[in-house]
């Protein structure tokens, strides 16, 4: 992320792996900052859906 701050990607990338790893609160955080860099992202879209039903 320190290489590449404005990549949507970076943010995903890594909310995916928080994700993986079972850390769903800091995924939703990442996937969150993901779509503030890009709106159309379409994958950090549906995990943050998933992510927050899951809390529920």
């Amino acid at each position: 992320m320190a290489l590449y701050p404005k990549s949507s990607n970076v943010y995903d990338s890594y909310a995916d792996g928080l994700n993986l790893s079972g850390d769903t609160i800091n995924a939703i955080e990442y996937y969150k900052k993901s779509l503030v860099l890009n709106a159309e992202n379409t994958n950090a879209k549906k995990q943050l859906e998933r992510l927050q039903k899951q809390k529920k």
